[in-house]
């Protein structure tokens, strides 16, 4: 028995054997499949890389699209030339035109130009001298100038009215400002001199008043705005308002001191003034004194506790304007015009004087200003050749004067040229002159100055064309307004406006096509489809084309296509299609979305 144990032990570990030894097998086949499906999905991988996919189908062609939009549209002709200038003129040492003399010949002093200097019309180029008559006009005007102010004071007038006055009337006296007579006394007959006061004139609807503060009071008053004031002569309250106060004090006796005090010297303090004015009821005179309240602006009741009222009274200096009346000349009173405290506007006359001595001395005086003023004119005739002046705003292009040089009567120095006014000759060919019409605005740029527009005109079209190299011009002349900067000779590009519209409907030019004579427009329907639309065309330029009916505002119109490219184009992007960018989106209608979501 124990010998078949040991067999049947020997059979098992035998059968034990062999089947690891099949396992060892079935691992290394399972290694090599892995391995082979490894190299083939990389094989696949690799060749899906490196083939290109397939082309997608389409169900149709993919449209890039404008919107119909509203806006404005201009239509113009674009053409270039040199700029001239329209009008110039001369730097001329003037003649004396009212043939009275004068130097033959001028040394010139002082010149205040130079070339390329812009100037304008009357302005000073060159000053010229003639040493004697220069000191003779100044000596001159002095004179003329004391003669009509001596007049004028004594006629109680302004110098430019002195011309106006009849000597046979005399003198009127009149009043200097608005406000009442006070203090006038003299009588009809009666004889004044000159200097004597005849009457005063005041405003006595306000009065002013001088009050004193001690330091105490000042720092509670300086902020104040508002007095009160209670007058000894009268009952009520009058309110006042404060002009002015003295920041710096002043030193006075203090009152009842009377110069005496210990050791018989004065007892001084120092006080603060106040000026105050308020409006005259009627009642308030110079002189009178009033007790004085000060407080902020906004208290309104003089028994408010708010109100400071000062230690020491007030005086009524007077009103707020006066003015006197006094006599220019010795004469005879002949008329009084007013009564004492009467109220008088400012030129009312007051008082008349008259007399044959007045009116000799007034027909004297008068004559003597006409000799002087004519004698002068005859000199300013000579003294205006020392001035040489612009004859035109411009530019000044050439000047030949240098300080010290003598010159004569008529020398041409230089030349100046306008450049506010400038002309441009430039020519366009046969189709763009049908566009080109006398009158037609148009906008100027020159290379010289970027960025700057110069209003323009066009002032003639020729009628006739010329053969240029083969291609018929015609000229064309525009009026430019420059400014200094511009100079002749600069070349310069025209803009000729030939129509514009506002608030019109505009597609893209792309959009415009052209059958049996038509101008038509490709229309793209929210279904997908397109629709030909004939429109009816307005203004047109290089970007936009104007639609005067046919179209709707915010319609999808076709600028390009996918059906437009040429067989074995692809399309990489949407640029390849006329009008994708700015103007269209490029999309397609494949997708089964609404082409007029995905337009604009």
């Amino acid at each position: 028995m124990a010998g078949r144990r040991n067999r049947g032990s020997i059979i098992v570990e035998s059968m034990i054997y062999w089947q690891g030894g099949v396992f060892t097998v079935y691992r290394k086949i399972l290694a090599v499949i892995a391995v082979v499906a490894a190299v083939v999905a990389g094989g696949f991988y690799a060749f899906k890389s490196l083939m290109p996919p397939p082309e997608e189908t389409s169900t149709g062609p993919v449209y890039s699209t404008a919107k119909v939009i509203r806006g404005d549209i201009s239509v113009g002709v674009e053409t270039s030339g040199p700029l001239h200038p329209n009008r110039g003129g001369g730097i001329v040492v003037p003649y004396n035109m009212e043939g009275q003399g004068g130097p033959a010949s001028y040394i010139i002093e002082e010149v205040l130009v130079k070339e390329g200097d812009e100037v304008k019309a009357g302005q000073l180029l060159v000053r010229l001298r003639a040493p004697s008559l220069q000191g003779e006009i100044e000596s001159l005007e002095q004179q003329l100038e004391t003669a009509k102010k001596s007049l004028a004071g004594k006629l109680n007038v302004e110098p430019h009215e002195i011309y106006g006055v009849d000597p046979s009337t005399g003198i009127t006296l009149r009043a200097p400002e608005d406000g009442r007579i006070i203090g006038l006394t003299v009588k009809e007959g009666a004889e004044i001199k000159q200097g004597d006061i005849v009457a005063r004139v005041v405003d006595d609807s306000k009065f002013k008043v001088t009050a004193k503060l001690n330091p105490g009071e000042f720092e509670m008053a300086k902020d104040c705005r508002k007095a009160f004031l209670r007058f000894n002569q009268f009952e009520g309250v009058i309110e006042g308002r404060i002009t002015d106060i003295n920041t710096e004090p002043v030193v006075e006796p203090s009152p009842g001191s009377g110069g005496g005090g210990e050791g018989g010297d004065a007892l001084y303090q120092y006080v603060y003034y106040m000026t105050i004015e308020g409006d005259n009821p009627g009642l308030v005179m110079p002189g009178m004194t009033a007790q004085v309240g000060v407080a902020k602006g906004e208290t309104t009741r003089p028994d408010d506790p708010a109100v400071l009222w000062l230690r020491f009274p007030a005086q009524v200096e007077g009103y707020s304007v006066e003015e006197t009346i006094t006599s220019t000349v010795e004469a005879r009173v002949t008329k009084v015009h007013v009564k004492d405290r009467n109220r008088v506007k400012k030129g009312d006359a007051v008082i008349s004087l008259t007399g044959s001595d007045v009116r000799d001395m007034l027909e004297e005086e008068l004559e003597k200003i006409r000799e002087l003023e004519d004698k002068l004119r005859r000199l300013y005739g000579q003294y205006e050749l020392l001035e040489i002046k612009s004859p035109m705003d411009g530019v000044v292009a050439s000047i030949n004067a240098q300080p010290g040089r003598t010159i004569q009567m008529g020398e041409w120095l230089g030349h100046i040229y306008n450049s506010e006014d400038m002309q441009m000759w430039a020519q366009v060919d046969d189709v763009d002159v049908l566009m080109v019409k006398q009158g037609s605005p148009v906008k100027v740029t020159v290379d010289a100055l970027p960025g700057k527009t110069f209003e323009g005109k066009v002032m003639h079209v020729a009628t006739m064309g010329k053969d240029m190299s083969g291609i018929t011009r015609f000229e064309v002349s525009i009026s430019v307004k420059g400014t200094p900067e511009l100079r002749p000779g600069m070349q310069a590009r025209a803009y000729i406006e030939a129509g514009s519209a506002s608030n019109v409907l505009l597609v893209p030019v792309e959009a415009v096509f052209e059958e049996d004579g038509q101008p038509m427009v490709e229309v793209l329907q929210p279904d997908g489809t397109t629709k030909i639309v004939r429109v009816e065309l307005g203004l047109m330029n290089d970007r936009h084309a104007e639609i005067k009916s046919g179209l709707e505002e915010g319609w999808l119109v076709v600028t390009g296509s996918s059906a437009d490219i040429l067989p074995g184009q692809r399309i990489k992007s949407n640029e390849i299609l006329p009008g994708t960018g700015q103007q269209g989106n490029g999309e397609g209608q494949g997708d089964g979305g609404s082409p007029q979501d995905k337009g604009n």
